[in-house]
């Protein structure tokens, strides 16, 4: 095994730790999904697991249901999005700094 393999082989390592290490902090990031001006929040940590949901009592009419629950909708998918972009910011933190050969950049 040559020097530059023996290189390549350390930095895979560390990558796969640092990967571990970000996969673990991201378990206790949060980011914040709102909908309708913020009557429905959602916490969603980097996972993407719903944590909280936090409703003002103006968003539920009885009347409108329908409405009530596309703001939730709403909240939960942009939570789950920022989660997402959170998610892959952190990861590219490891991987950006790490050029494989071959392999193109953010396929990790």
């Amino acid at each position: 095994m040559g020097m530059n393999m023996q290189k390549m082989m350390r930095q895979m390592q560390k990558m796969q730790e640092d990967l571990a290490r970000v996969q673990a902090e991201l378990e206790n990031m949060t980011v914040e999904g709102t909908a309708g001006g913020g009557v429905v929040t959602v916490v969603v940590n980097g996972h993407q697991v719903v944590q909280e949901v936090k409703i003002q009592p103006e968003a539920v009419d009885p009347e409108d249901i329908e409405m009530f629950e596309d703001l939730i909708l709403a909240a939960v998918n942009d939570g789950l999005r920022k989660s997402r972009d959170l998610s892959a910011s952190e990861i590219e933190k490891v991987t950006g700094k790490l050029n494989i050969p071959g392999l193109p950049p953010g396929l990790m």
